[in-house]
């Protein structure tokens, strides 16, 4: 058998991004974004404070127009017009990033490979810590991006929408990986979003998006595989990942790839809509 890597492959090392920054064709992105009750103003950071060359993904506006849910997934023509405004083009190296490690990252660097920047990665570690080693940092008002040109190649098989997680749930032909924490999981917590029910999806597994993680980096593939093996999840069928708003979803989808599962796609709704309906089933307690 062969040993699995240290590292996943979707991942770079503040080592290797501060050796390249400013490099032709090298993008820098910071992606962050907080929930409400993380009291953190994600564009207000950036402007004070980047990775040089970083232009800032905002993932409330770079969504499907006319959407009443939080952050879906774009057109392609609308995600291709928005990220070349950014200066970002599908053949680029595109470099993601956010405060904490992995938080908001994995959903802008899935959404990139799901339009065609297939060589898109995140930063292994976050802005706050490379900031606390001292690596360099950009001040003051950010220089407007660069128009470029993004042609979308979309992935279709890689997102799922309500009526196919509907049969899902009814013929349990998936697995499900739900990333919120316990609390939200079995529903002894409320949810952020007012008026939603708690619990989960009948058939899913809870897969804390934290539990994949260490100090803001991503475990080692074999720690991944561990975890999602001790979260039930059987890595020879399929998984669909779920989260409170598709952002974190993309953490359990990094950690799937980061193993070498390929069968895999994100339900982009995930609990803002199936909590938000009153005809879905949610089961609370433990899976």
């Amino acid at each position: 058998m062969t040993a699995m890597p240290d590292t996943s492959p979707f991942v770079v090392s503040f080592d290797w991004l501060k050796d390249r920054i400013g490099a032709p064709g090298i993008r820098i992105v910071d992606a962050s974004w907080y929930l409400p009750a993380q009291n953190r103003d994600a564009q207000a950071e950036y402007r004070a404070a980047r990775i040089p060359g970083a232009v800032f993904f905002d993932h409330d506006r770079i969504v499907a127009p006319g959407s009443t849910l939080p952050h879906t997934l774009p057109d392609p023509a609308t995600f291709a017009r928005a990220a070349g405004e950014l200066g970002l083009s599908e053949t680029d190296t595109i470099i993601v990033y956010d405060g904490p490690g992995l938080f908001s990252a994995p959903r802008v660097w899935w959404m990139l490979r799901v339009f065609g920047a297939a060589k898109s990665f995140v930063l292994d570690g976050g802005f706050d810590a490379w900031k606390r080693e001292g690596l360099p940092v950009e001040t003051g008002d950010p220089a407007p991006p660069v128009p470029a040109r993004f042609t979308p190649d979309f992935n279709a098989r890689a997102v799922i929408g309500f009526e196919e997680m509907r049969a899902i749930v009814e013929q349990k032909s998936s697995q499900i990986a739900d990333a919120r924490g316990p609390g939200r999981f079995t529903g002894a917590e409320p949810e952020p979003r007012a008026g939603m029910r708690s619990g989960h999806m009948p058939g899913a597994r809870n897969v804390p998006f934290s539990s994949l993680l260490e100090g803001g980096r991503l475990k080692s593939p074999a720690a991944l595989r561990e975890v999602l093996q001790s979260s039930g999840l059987d890595l020879d069928r399929p998984v669909v990942t779920s989260c409170g708003s598709g952002v974190t979803a993309a953490v359990i989808t990094l950690a799937l790839q980061s193993v070498g599962h390929r069968n895999n796609t994100l339900y982009d709704g995930s609990w803002s809509e199936w909590g938000g309906r009153d005809d879905t089933p949610i089961v609370t307690g433990e899976a």
